[in-house]
């Protein structure tokens, strides 16, 4: 499956998030290196939430 990235350079190296899945993040020095951190942050993020127990709750507004 195919995801969206935004890329942010940094004095660091480069900064890397996919907007639809939250808090999903990691970073690199090179652009190559970002982009195969945040395919393992992806891996990572989706197995997490397939193991998740998830809850819906109401919040008085």
């Amino acid at each position: 499956m195919k995801y969206h990235v935004v890329v942010n350079k940094s004095p660091y190296g480069y900064d890397v998030h996919c907007p639809v899945l939250p808090g999903c993040h990691s970073q690199g020095e090179t652009l190559e290196g970002a982009l195969e951190n945040i395919k393992d942050a992806i891996a990572t993020y989706l197995e997490m939430i397939a193991e998740a127990q998830v809850y819906e709750v109401e919040v008085a507004a």
